[in-house]
């Protein structure tokens, strides 16, 4: 019959052997998952950029608009004291 020790240190060596294995794929799917994530967060990024810089230009347009509006007031108030 054989020793424990021969036949535990062998069991041991392929446990090792498999959690490795199984450690390795959780370490690439982990890496795959990463990357992923880091592609979301670049287009969050780029989707955040264009939608402030959509704002910041509808806020440059208001805002001539609003110049156009107070010139032609102006001229409407000169027009009536005029008249």
């Amino acid at each position: 019959m054989a020793e424990p020790q021969d036949m535990i240190v062998p069991l041991l060596r392929e446990i090792r052997a498999e959690m490795s294995a199984g450690f390795e794929r959780v370490d690439r799917k982990l890496e795959e998952h990463d990357a992923r994530f880091d592609k979301l967060e670049r287009r969050f990024d780029n989707l955040r950029e264009a939608v402030n810089g959509e704002s910041v230009l509808g806020r440059y347009a208001a805002a001539e608009v609003e110049e156009r509006l107070e010139a032609i007031e102006r001229r409407l108030a000169a027009l009536e004291k005029a008249g």
